[in-house]
């Protein structure tokens, strides 16, 4: 989204907000300081309007997000050089270490779907399944006539165009959510595991964050990218309907990861999966996102600070989403997010 629609969006949530000076964790007190954060790109459109919105309510404190990927969000965060990390993923295995023992909280924040964007002239309406995305992705569907494309779309005139592979570059949320769905979904044709990073074919074009995956799909004829609903809407690009668990084709929208939402199965950490929900009108492809922080913090002002902003996040934040091109919690798991603020301490 451009950053004068993303202003106009923050000043007008400012204004809706500001007739109360309430922090979003329920205290009234006037904060000053600075958070810093880093991670998901998936997040990155909220939080810049979020952080000017949040201005109205703690005008004296100062709040950075730097986008990076889910990976560095963690690795920054396991550093003690951020005060919280957007992920779109839980902890891998192989990270756990790296917190040295310490207690991570998880605060879901949204919802969205990861599209099927595509660069194909003269092609406005596709239709793709998850074992059809697996090939393509996997190098083994090489063209856009290939038959199992033209399967799945009878009447559509599909050229012999190259199909070109637009892939994440960076530790991504982003990816580690498509090849769960891919799994989950896919799971006899999909042999490239599931993980924050993926060995791409190497013909593979690979973006740093949403935003370069994009700009790859745009600029490249033939190209099909994973780019999450916002960052695709915000580029101009033309995205498939997927077909889910229960056999419908469904476009990517923020009603649609809505109704993915509504099934998870939510952990007692608040950890979840959206990906390959059984709701008929679930978009397969969606994907969820944390911002992660430590419980203990290194000062009371710290923890004031993060109970303030997160407690935001979860309280008018959620206005924004929607706009934005995100779906909101749902109204289950945002109850158990803000109540689990009260374990953020010094």
């Amino acid at each position: 989204m451009a950053g004068a629609a993303l202003t106009a969006m923050a000043l007008s949530l400012a204004a809706c907000s500001s007739s109360s000076s309430t922090s979003g964790d329920g205290s009234s007190s006037s904060l000053s300081g600075t958070l810093n954060a880093s991670g998901s790109t998936f997040q990155l459109p909220f939080q810049q309007a979020a952080i000017q919105a949040f201005k109205s309510v703690q005008s004296g404190m100062t709040v950075n997000y730097g986008g990076g990927g889910s990976g560095k969000g963690r690795s920054d965060l396991a550093a003690g050089v951020v005060q919280f990390a957007g992920s779109d993923s839980p902890i891998p295995s192989d990270e756990v270490a790296s917190f040295k023992g310490k207690t991570v909280l998880y605060f879901p924040v949204m919802l969205g779907p990861i599209t099927m964007s595509y660069n194909l002239s003269g092609v406005s309406s596709l239709k793709l399944d998850l074992p059809t995305i697996a090939n393509i992705f996997q190098g083994k569907i090489k063209t856009w006539n290939d038959p199992a494309i033209k399967a799945l779309n009878s009447g559509v005139n599909l050229p012999s165009t190259p199909i070109s592979l637009a892939v994440r570059s960076d530790s991504s949320g982003t990816t580690a959510n498509f090849s769960l769905a891919l799994t989950l979904g896919a799971a006899s044709a999909w042999k490239l595991g599931t993980s924050s990073t993926i060995s791409w074919p190497s013909s593979a074009h690979g973006g740093n964050g949403n935003g370069g995956v994009a700009q790859i799909v745009k600029s490249t004829p033939g190209a099909i990218g994973y780019v999450d609903y916002a960052d695709a809407k915000a580029a101009g690009l033309t995205f498939a309907s997927v077909k889910n668990q229960a056999g419908n084709y469904i476009a990517p929208s923020p009603p649609s990861a809505s109704a993915a939402g509504s099934t998870v199965t939510l952990k007692p950490d608040l950890t979840f999966a959206a990906a390959w929900s059984s709701n008929p009108q679930a978009y397969p492809v969606t994907y969820q996102s944390w911002d992660l922080v430590f419980q203990k913090q290194s000062s009371a002002n710290t923890a004031k600070m993060l109970k303030a902003y997160i407690g935001y996040l979860l309280g008018d934040g959620q206005k924004l989403i929607t706009p934005l091109g995100y779906a909101p919690l749902p109204a289950n798991i945002l109850s158990k997010a803000k109540a689990q603020l009260s374990k953020i301490g010094s």
